[in-house]
């Protein structure tokens, strides 16, 4: 293989609401903490063991005034992006790192009538998918006519 590849596909429970930040200009940039569950048996001591791993979601632009809208603590996400570290400096010089989800691509598996305080669910879930970039993001066209009269 030629090439490196860098893509996250991850789904959680979103751990706050979107922190919104605005640049002059007109750009945006939203950021939220997203949770993913990991459970199994502990085999010697048959013990039930969860680990939840927390995820630093950033989210930009459009996209990101779509997630602040709509996203609320507590919803199930599909997320799809790549991984960036950044390094810094804290005020001691010591050197920091925090690694971040660069979203590109989301999509919403709570549906949108669910009330989070009495746990009432339609049965079809509401997903909505939206590219965060205009680039060159991959667009799923049905290019074939279907033969149904309706």
């Amino acid at each position: 293989m030629a090439g490196t590849l860098n893509k996250v596909m991850l789904i959680g429970h979103t751990g706050d609401e979107v922190k919104m930040h605005y640049f002059e200009g007109g750009g945006c940039i939203g950021r939220f903490p997203l949770a993913t569950n990991e459970e199994y048996v502990n085999k010697s001591t048959g013990e039930k063991v969860s680990n939840t791993e927390w995820h630093n979601i950033v989210v930009r632009n459009k996209a990101a005034e779509v997630c602040e809208k709509y996203l609320k603590k507590g919803d199930k996400v599909y997320i799809e992006g790549r991984i960036k570290t950044n390094k810094w400096q804290d005020d001691k010089g010591t050197d920091r790192y925090t690694t971040e989800i660069q979203c590109l691509e989301f999509t919403f598996l709570t549906p949108k009538s669910t009330d989070h305080t009495t746990g009432s669910t339609p049965p079809k879930p509401v997903s909505q998918t939206k590219p965060a970039t205009k680039s060159t993001e991959n667009t799923h066209v049905n290019e074939e006519e279907d033969d149904l009269p309706f």
